[in-house]
């Protein structure tokens, strides 16, 4: 445990930033089982209206270093290809 008050504080913020880290890549895995499911499911529209919301989060996620900006764009790219090959 850390004794110097500085060191408490960043112990803190820490565990503070790795939940938001968590909850944010975990909505991104739920938006993208949605999107699977819609795809499965033949509808189109809902899994367009997705494939941008994950792009937003997946990009807003990169940008704040929570994933690495090759790994939201590879993401978006696979993702894009599902649906374009499946319509």
């Amino acid at each position: 445990m850390a004794n110097i008050k500085s060191a408490e504080k960043r112990i803190l913020i820490t565990e503070k930033r790795t939940a938001i880290n968590k909850a944010r890549k975990s909505e991104i895995k739920t938006y993208i089982k949605k999107f699977d499911k819609a795809i499965d499911n033949g509808n189109f529209d809902e899994a367009k209206t997705l494939l941008r919301t994950i792009d937003k989060k997946l990009k807003r996620a990169a940008h704040k270093n929570v994933i690495h900006m090759n790994n939201a764009s590879r993401k978006v790219s696979r993702l894009t290809k599902k649906l374009n090959s499946a319509m």
